[in-house]
């Protein structure tokens, strides 16, 4: 159960930073104000944790050459779902949209790997202080 919040608090907490970090790079080509940002980030956490898995499963199955760009497929389909559902969202532009993917992508790949660092030490410090 614990690693289950964890893995959830990492999902949200990258999703997070990457569609901030990402509205601050496009400016008002990727248009996420902060009210839009809580619904948008929960939306595109749960998205990726679904179809990140799923994409990889099918692409293995059907077209194993994709395999490789599992994270950019389900980073592109979580964006594109997001934008459908959360009214404030926007992404205008293909540049944009491509420019998009790949800094989600790979932000979020990075806070995906260095928030458990973060986490985990935190949890370790907590633990020896008690």
């Amino acid at each position: 159960m614990v690693r289950l919040i964890l893995n959830a608090v990492i999902y949200l907490g990258s999703a997070a930073i990457g569609l901030f970090v990402t509205s601050l790079i496009l400016g008002d080509d990727f248009k996420l104000p902060i009210a839009a940002l809580l619904l948008g980030t929960v939306l595109f956490a749960l998205f990726q944790m679904i179809l990140g898995p799923f994409i990889f499963k099918m692409t293995h199955k059907y077209a194993s050459a994709l395999t490789g760009g599992v994270g950019l497929v389900s980073t592109f389909v979580a964006l594109l779902l997001t934008d459908i559902l959360v009214a404030d969202f926007s992404i205008t532009g293909i540049s944009t949209w491509l420019a998009a993917v790949v800094i989600v992508w790979l932000i979020t790949a990075l806070a995906t790997w260095l928030l458990p660092l973060f986490l985990l030490k935190e949890a370790a410090d907590n633990r020896k202080d008690k």
